[in-house]
């Protein structure tokens, strides 16, 4: 395992993020999957991205868009502004800036991420709702965390 300092931030990474990305946790709150996610796109864990976002989501991810993103910057630093991890009894919201600089660019300079993330729990597990799919999700359909529940009486307020 690595001594290294976790990219999110936190303490070394064999103690916080890898974990995780190894499967041998999962994230107990929406900072930690934010947290984990952060740490997955400086480290090119693709597989780690699209797992943790919301179930009915994931075959319509660009993953190679992902990927190259991913490769195409160097990861900074990761700031939580705010984490509102109790929405409703399903639902939270995590504020934060990820830094980073393009690695393609000869200036190299400091960009900020600024986002509003929402987090649905299913199953006792914590995904990412992707407001960038392009997906055609009616009110009436089941929704898109695998809940049971029609999307409107789910997670519609939060993309």
């Amino acid at each position: 395992m690595s001594n290294l300092p976790c990219p999110c931030g936190s303490s070394l990474y064999s103690e916080c993020c890898q974990p995780l990305h190894l499967g041998q946790k999962k994230a107990e709150t929406a900072a930690q999957l934010m947290r984990s996610r952060y740490s997955a796109f400086a480290k090119h864990e693709i597989d780690y991205i699209v797992k943790t976002t919301a179930l009915g989501q994931q075959h319509a991810l660009d993953v190679q868009a992902i990927a190259d993103w991913s490769k195409a910057n160097q990861w900074l630093k990761l700031e939580v502004v705010q984490a509102q991890e109790k929405l409703d009894k399903n639902h939270a919201q995590v504020e934060f800036k990820a830094h980073y600089a393009n690695a393609k660019n000869a200036d190299q300079s400091v960009q900020t991420h600024h986002e509003v993330s929402h987090f649905v729990k299913h199953e006792n597990t914590w995904y990412f709702l992707d407001p960038t799919t392009n997906q055609q999700i009616t009110m009436k359909q089941a929704c898109i965390c695998g809940s049971g529940k029609k999307f409107k009486q789910c997670c519609a307020q939060y993309l």
